[in-house]
C-alpha cells in the first residue's frame, strides 16, 4: 500500500524525516535545537515540522535504539493523530548517568505510522469470560 505523508518546515533548519533504510519502520525526526537532557531530566525538544497524517492512521513517536542502548535516551508519550498539523515535538528523558547533549540536526526519535481501528464504546454489564480473566502484571510468566 503506498501513501505519502506530506510535511511543511516550519523552520528553514527543520530536516523532512526520512527512512534509515528500504526496510526501516520509522522515519528519522531531527532536532532543530541544541539543548541538554541531564540525568532523569525530560526535554521537549523541537524539530520544526508539522505533517498531515493520513485519514485512518496515527503516527506514534518511538525511541531510536542507539540513544537508547549508549546513551539512556528514551522517548515519552508521542502520538500524532491524523487531525494534528501543529509542530511535531519529542519528548524524551536521560534515564542515563551522564547528560545528553542534543545538537540541532541530530537523528532524535522515530516516527511510526500505525493503522487504526476506531470501535465504537458502549457500557455493558459483563465481559466475556476468558481462560486469563483479570490476571495481568507477569500473571502468564515471566
Amino acid at each position: 500500500m503506498m501513501f505519502v505523508i506530506p510535511f511543511k518546515k516550519l523552520d528553514p533548519a527543520a530536516v523532512i524525516p526520512s527512512y534509515g533504510s528500504a526496510g526501516a519502520a520509522g522515519m528519522d525526526l531531527s532536532s532543530i535545537e541544541e539543548t541538554i537532557v541531564a540525568p532523569g531530566d525530560r526535554r521537549l525538544v523541537k524539530t520544526g515540522i508539522a505533517g498531515a497524517v493520513p485519514s485512518g492512521f496515527y503516527a506514534r513517536i518511538a525511541p531510536r535504539s542507539g540513544l537508547a542502548l549508549k546513551h539512556g535516551i528514551d522517548v515519552l508519550a508521542g502520538v500524532v493523530d491524523e487531525d494534528y498539523r501543529g509542530e511535531i515535538g519529542v519528548i524524551l528523558i536521560n534515564t542515563g548517568q551522564t547528560s545528553f547533549v542534543v545538537k540541532a540536526g541530530d537523528r532524535i526519535a522515530q516516527l511510526i505510522v500505525e493503522q487504526i481501528g476506531r470501535p465504537a464504546p458502549i457500557e455493558v454489564d459483563d465481559l466475556p469470560d476468558t481462560v486469563r480473566g483479570a490476571g495481568g502484571f507477569g500473571s502468564t510468566g515471566v
